[in-house]
Order: C-alpha cells, then sequence, then structure tokens
C-alpha cells in the first residue's frame, strides 16, 4: 500500500484483495453469489434478511412503528446476515438482491411474492402499503422524499467516506479524514438549521425520513457511530440532538433498533427476531442506555 501522495493510477487497474482495510475479505469488484444456500423462511408476511447497521434499522424500526399501531398485518421474521462473513453473497440472498447488500425484504402476503431491496425503497413500499408514516397530501408528500433521498445521497459520505477512513481504514491519513469531516458537519449544519423550527424533519409529523436519517445521524448524535462523538463536536448540533433524543423514546425505535444487532452491550442485542415475545427479556430499562 502506498503513503498518501505517491500513487501513481496504473493504466489498468487490477484488484488487489490485499489492499481495502478492514472489510478487505469481502469488498470485491464483481457481483453475483460466493456459495450456494438458500435463505430460510418464517412464518410471517414479510421476510427481512438483514443485520442491525443504521440501513439495517430503518427497516426494523419501520416494521416496529407499524406493529406499535396495532398493524398485525406487519408481521415479520427478521433473519440475521453477517455482511462480515459475506453471508450476504449467498445464492438466496442475490436472488432476493443482486447488488448483495443489507437489507433486503420479502413480502409473502399477496397472490405472489414481492421482492424489495435498498433501503430507502423498502420504507417507502412498506409506508404506501400501510397508509403510514408518510405524508398523505401531495405537496407534503414530495417534502418527506425529498428528505428521505436526502439521506440516501448523503448517508455514504458519513459511512462510506468519513467512518471508512476515521475508524475502519488500514492506515489514518488527514487529507480523506478531513475531507469526509467537513462534508459531514457541513449535513449535520442543514439538519440543526433545518430542526431550528420543527419537531421532525417534515413539521410537526413524524414520517420515514425521520426514520431513515434518524438511523444513521441521530445515531452519531447520540454517540453510537465510530466513537466520533468529540472529534465531531456533535453536541454542538443541539436541534439535531433535540430531535434525536426525542426519537430515541419511542418505543419502537428501542426495539427495532436492537434487532439483528450483533455489536456492542449484550443487552441492546437481538440477533432474530420471530415474535413480539422474543423482546420479553429485554426489559425497558435494558433495551437503551
Amino acid at each position: 500500500m502506498s503513503e498518501l501522495g505517491d500513487y501513481n493510477p496504473p493504466n489498468k487497474w487490477v484488484w488487489d484483495k490485499e489492499n481495502g482495510g478492514k472489510f478487505a475479505n469481502i469488498n470485491r469488484p464483481i457481483s453475483g453469489s460466493t456459495h450456494q444456500k438458500e435463505l430460510p423462511l418464517g412464518k410471517h408476511p414479510f421476510q427481512l434478511y438483514s443485520q442491525g447497521t443504521p440501513n439495517g434499522i430503518k427497516i426494523t424500526i419501520m416494521l416496529e412503528e407499524l406493529l406499535e399501531l396495532g398493524i398485525k398485518d406487519a408481521e415479520y421474521d427478521a433473519w440475521l446476515i453477517r455482511i462480515g462473513k459475506g453471508e450476504q453473497f449467498s445464492s438466496g440472498f442475490v436472488e432476493i438482491n443482486p447488488n448483495s447488500k443489507i437489507p433486503s425484504l420479502i413480502d409473502n402476503s399477496g397472490n405472489k411474492s414481492i421482492k424489495v431491496f435498498e433501503s430507502g425503497s423498502i420504507l417507502i413500499y412498506l409506508a404506501d402499503k400501510f397508509q403510514n408514516f408518510i405524508p398523505k397530501s401531495f405537496d407534503d408528500r414530495t417534502e418527506c422524499l425529498n428528505w428521505l433521498f436526502w439521506q440516501m445521497a448523503s448517508a455514504p459520505y458519513l459511512g462510506g467516506g468519513f467512518g471508512h477512513f476515521y475508524a475502519y481504514a488500514p492506515k489514518k491519513f488527514e487529507y480523506p479524514i478531513d475531507r469526509f469531516s467537513m462534508e459531514v458537519k457541513r449535513q449535520l449544519d442543514v439538519l440543526d438549521k433545518l430542526l431550528s423550527d420543527k419537531t421532525y424533519i417534515c413539521n410537526e409529523e413524524y414520517t420515514i425520513a425521520d426514520i431513515a436519517i434518524w438511523s444513521w445521524y441521530g445515531a452519531l448524535v447520540l454517540g453510537r457511530l465510530y466513537g466520533a462523538e468529540e472529534f465531531l463536536d456533535v453536541k454542538s448540533y443541539k436541534n439535531v440532538v433535540k430531535w434525536a433524543n426525542l426519537i430515541n423514546e419511542r418505543p419502537a425505535v428501542k426495539r427495532g433498533r436492537i434487532v439483528n444487532k450483533i455489536s456492542g452491550n449484550l443487552d441492546e442485542q437481538l440477533h432474530e427476531r420471530h415474535d413480539s415475545s422474543d423482546f420479553n427479556e429485554k426489559t425497558e430499562d435494558k433495551l437503551v442506555k
């Protein structure tokens, strides 16, 4: 691996599996499956294959929010896909999502199975299917989708950019960390100004935009991402912190954010979820601290 500044790109890039840091063993420049394995199936209408990353918890939070409203048709099985072990490259997973990224969902509630992938697409699908957590009016719906797609476009700077170079890269280099820190702080400033005179992202209505943005930026300002809260001075974004804490107290969020989670305190991990009773041993005071 070259030092920063002394790398001259070759005429033709060649894949070096030893170059890439923490995830070099699973990152590759080709698509498709690496091994044959069928996915498990549970009894509920929705089958979710995921891991409790910021993208993954968007969907478990959404499903738990729907169940919190008493919508029994939103019952789901959440199967753990350990992305660090490359389980997203199984033949069964690739059949659902050719892009091999979590989360991926199957809806078996109708006459035929519907496959949905990309977290933003799944959120819209569930919101439209159950007519909840998305505004009814065209104008307000557009505003909600503006911010949902803002998150989808912005988070790669936070995760793949800042998170990679700050937390996961094999060596720390000032230039990429500075570059992505600046962008993440700009994004936090965007949110802080947006939330200066409203409770939620879309005024007073809690929507899929809040779920999507909270799963990344809420986690960041609550000190749950990359150990970077002091480095990024996240507490200075007071409106974002207030909003993040408000959502953090929602019962469905407390449940959803621990589903398929495999890191952190054991009390905050529920590797698979197949019934609401799976949360029984996780008392309210253990769910979120």
